[in-house]
């Protein structure tokens, strides 16, 4: 390794030469890496739900669909505008009030019935089709070249909607994010180093991994929207105390040997040696997402894990060459470090670790009640704001016309009229359904087929299945809605065992059924994965449990203080909080315990050993966390899709108290058991 670190002290130039013509590819390929705003994008693609979204959008060409709610306008507007609509590229069909009665019948004439469900109060809804799915490039366009074409008295509601908008609010607050994350963090190095541009080189170093970690997502093929909004954050919390580290030990070699070339050697040496275990758990911590069902999991895990082992590179090759290069205005730009010895602190912890002993039982039982009832929610429109357009059309849609949710069951085009028809009569009469729209409502006993126009019979039939199409009004991602598609299943395999069901209802159901099992398994996975890689790092049995128990605790601790304040969480952030958090700020517990261990092997005895641990850790520690809490902090008051917001409140409140748990319990408890880890750890003799 002293080697590897004279090489890069030798080629400082061309490194940096290197990195700044690596950006280029790196910007090429951000740009190349489409982004995805559709969560249900990520579900398996082995469940009938998806098996049904496919057949919509490969037999009957309804890869997506949007009911536009128009005000105020004349029946020969609305024709105009629905041919316009039909001119639109992925366009299928366009089925409003005048296309299924006619321009000859007056609306007063409809029947209540009908009245109720297509005219209210001078509005009326058409439906959309369109050829791709809900979350294709191609969709989301058409439905801009909609509002486009349409005037204010039109409102396009539905899923595609919701995810355009999605897609406008969250590009238009990445940059944001980021400004805000680099100001607070560069506050916070600002009075923990002693140099005011060493910082500024460190977010250098950061910002440049962090592109090329963007720019390599380009061989993923996409990331998903909350991937791209939150991955800068936190790969910028997460990889800053590697170069805090790398920094501080190149300023105590250079005191200790003078030559700048050789102190920086010595340095990367260091703290390739010291950040290799907690590099390594971190990336075991977010590739731990990988297990997840819902796919998201691995988009998110991937580009992290990417992220930080990028990050490691950055930090002994180009932090280096950028500090060499510096040196001098480095050092002419020092000042007093700002942070104190806390010598009192770490006396203080020493002193009373029994009482943290006591303090940590008696919070323990509150923090894991709170976390194992931590309210969520699964219905994602929640997460956005009101004053989007998709919302406002969704909601109108539900106080006029009672749409609340969505169900489509496809079933044996040959299922005969009458059985048809008896099956229709029995999910209509289910609590919850308020119409049933099928090729047997709509003949009836004395319409034939013939009648009825191509367009509205494709839509409804073709040569296997035949559909229809249920209207809820509970919401999706509801006790009720889950109680509703069961039974509508159940009356629906009475009559065709292979019949399929679709639409926002049944995908968001598989959605909550596959997140409560992610929720469980991904938590598991992150615990045994870091478990076991911290046995062979310090070579230890008991040092990992303690280790793994106290950050679990921090985690417990975070969720339990959503619980208690009665705050409804998006189920994202209740996934993943545990799996970041833990593999993100055990390593605080993993610098402290390596002090413990090597104090102890020196002959300290366990209160003196750890005194010291403290002291030479608390600053690092302070420091790694406010940078993670401060990069992730402003994220989460500035957002406004709480989905994005939620999980950087919950990261950025679990920095801090990971922070203190570790310099508070996590002393006490290598004290308490200071017999056993001697014990059970590798070449620790207790004396």
């Amino acid at each position: 390794m002293e080697k590897f670190g004279q090489f890069i002290c030798k080629h400082k130039v061309a490194i940096l030469i290197i990195s700044l013509l690596l950006l280029i590819p790196s910007i090429i390929g951000y740009k190349a890496t489409r982004v995805n705003y559709d969560i249900l994008v990520y579900l398996p693609d082995n469940i009938e739900t998806i098996k049904g979204e496919n057949i919509l959008a490969d037999d009957f060409d309804m890869g997506a669909f949007s009911v536009v709610i128009l005000e105020n306008m004349q029946s020969k507007d609305i024709i105009e505008l629905e041919k316009q609509f039909r001119e639109v590229g992925n366009v299928e069909k366009v089925v409003g009030l005048t296309d299924i009665i006619g321009t000859d019948v007056p609306l007063e004439m409809l029947p209540d019935e009908i009245k109720d469900k297509l005219y209210k109060d001078n509005t009326t809804p058409v439906l959309v089709t369109f050829k791709d799915g809900i979350s294709e490039d191609t969709t989301m366009e058409t439905v801009e070249k909609l509002r486009e074409i349409s005037n204010e008295n039109c409102k396009i509601s539905g899923m595609t909607a919701t995810v355009l908008d999605t897609r406008n609010l969250s590009d238009s607050e990445v940059i944001i994010y980021v400004m805000i994350a680099v100001a607070l963090c560069l506050i916070i190095l600002q009075l923990a180093l002693d140099s005011y541009l060493a910082p500024v080189l460190m977010l250098l170093n950061i910002g440049m991994a962090v592109l090329y970690n963007m720019g390599t997502n380009a061989f993923l093929g996409q990331t998903s929207y909350i991937t791209k909004a939150i991955a800068t954050v936190l790969q910028l919390g997460v990889t800053m105390d590697f170069s805090i580290f790398l920094y501080h030990s190149y300023q105590r070699q250079k005191q200790a040997q003078g030559d700048k070339n050789k102190a920086m050697a010595t340095a990367i040496k260091e703290t390739l040696v010291s950040i290799v275990g907690s590099s390594t758990t971190t990336i075991a911590g977010f590739l731990a997402l990988c297990t997840m069902s819902l796919t998201l999991g691995t988009d998110i895990g991937l580009v992290m894990a990417k992220g930080v082992l990028i990050g490691v590179i950055t930090t002994v090759t180009l932090l280096p060459s950028l500090l060499l290069v510096f040196d001098k205005v480095i050092e002419k730009t020092k000042h007093k470090e700002l942070l104190p010895e806390f010598k009192k602190f770490s006396n203080f912890v020493v002193n009373h670790y029994k009482a943290m002993i006591i303090v940590f039982l008696l919070l323990l039982a509150p923090a894991i009640y709170g976390n194992n009832n931590v309210k969520v929610y699964y219905n994602l429109n929640k997460s956005l704001p009101d004053s989007l357009q998709s919302v406002s059309a969704n909601k109108e849609l539900q106080e006029k016309f009672n749409m609340v949710s969505t169900q489509m069951v496809l079933v044996d085009k040959n299922m005969k009229t009458d059985t048809a028809e008896q099956m229709i009569n029995e999910i209509k009469n289910l609590d919850g359904v308020d119409g049933v729209i099928g090729l047997p409502e709509i003949l009836g006993d004395s319409v034939s087929k013939d009648m009825i126009p191509d367009d509205i019979l494709s839509i409804f039939e073709n040569d296997k299945y035949q559909l229809l199409i249920i209207n809820s009004t509970y919401e999706n991602a509801t006790d009720e809605s889950t109680a509703l598609i069961q039974k509508v299943n159940e009356i629906v395999s009475k009559y065709d065992e292979k019949a399929i069901m679709a639409g926002e209802g049944p995908l968001m159901n598989d959605l909550v059924k596959i997140a409560d099992h992610d929720f469980n398994s991904v938590n598991v996975a992150s615990a045994v994965v870091i478990f076991v890689i911290m046995i062979f790092v310090f070579k230890s049995i008991s040092l990992p449990v303690i280790l793994i128990a106290v950050i679990e605790f921090a985690i417990f601790a975070n969720m339990s203080f959503t619980s208690y304040t009665g705050t409804v969480i998006p189920f994202i952030a209740s996934i993943v909080i545990g799996t970041i958090q833990l593999g993100a700020t055990v390593d605080y517990a993993i610098l402290m315990t390596n002090k413990y261990v090597q104090n102890r092997k020196n002959g300290e005895a366990p209160k003196e050993a750890m005194r010291l641990s403290v002291q030479d850790s608390i600053k690092s520690v302070i420091v790694s966390a406010f940078c993670f809490f401060a990069a992730t902090c402003g994220v989460s008051l500035f957002s406004n899709i709480e989905m994005i917001g939620s999980i950087c409140t919950l990261i950025s409140r679990g920095a801090i108290i990971s922070m203190v748990v570790v310099l508070t319990v996590l002393p006490a408890c290598l004290i308490l058991c200071d017999r056993v880890i001697c014990k059970t750890t590798k070449g620790l003799v207790r004396k």
